[in-house]
C-alpha cells in the first residue's frame, strides 16, 4: 500500500470520528441541559452523572482533532457546567499521543464499576445557607 493510499484511509477514519463525535455531543448536550452537578463535585462524581454519551463523544473528537479538541473540550464542558471534568478531559486532549487510547471512557467505566465518587442523585434539590439553620434553594447560575 502507498503512502498516499494510506493517508486517504486515516484522513477518512478522522472525518467519519469528527462527525460521530460531533452527533454524539449534540445528543449528549441535549440530555444534558438540566442536569445540575453539585457544587465542588470531583471528576468521579461527575463521570457517574454523565452519560456515557459524553465521554465517547469527547474522546472521538480528541481522536478527530488531537490536540486542537482541547478548546472544543473546554467550551463544550463549560458549557455544560461540569468544571470538574473540564479540567481532566482539556487537560487530557493537551497530551500528545493520547487519542488511540479512550481515556474519559475508561475512567467513566471505573468510576461506575469502582463506586468512586458520590452517586448522583437527580431528584436531590441543591440548598445554600441563607442565615443561622437556614437554607434556600440554590438559583443557578448565581
Amino acid at each position: 500500500m502507498e503512502l498516499k493510499t494510506f493517508l486517504g484511509y486515516v484522513g477518512i477514519a478522522l472525518g467519519i470520528a469528527l462527525l460521530l463525535a460531533l452527533l454524539v455531543l449534540g445528543w449528549a448536550f441535549y440530555r444534558l441541559r438540566r442536569l445540575r452537578i453539585p457544587e465542588g463535585a470531583d471528576v468521579f462524581t461527575t463521570l457517574r452523572a454523565v452519560p456515557l454519551a459524553l465521554v465517547v463523544g469527547l474522546d472521538l473528537l480528541d481522536l478527530a482533532l488531537d490536540t486542537l479538541a482541547a478548546p472544543l473540550t473546554w467550551m463544550v464542558l463549560g458549557r455544560l457546567r461540569l468544571g470538574a471534568l473540564q479540567k481532566v478531559a482539556t487537560a487530557e486532549a493537551l497530551i500528545p499521543g493520547t487519542q488511540l487510547l479512550p481515556s474519559l471512557t475508561l475512567a467513566w467505566i471505573a468510576a461506575r464499576a469502582l463506586k468512586l465518587g458520590e452517586t448522583y442523585d437527580p431528584d436531590l434539590i441543591e440548598t445554600r445557607r441563607v442565615g443561622a439553620g437556614r437554607y434556600a434553594p440554590r438559583v443557578w447560575g448565581l
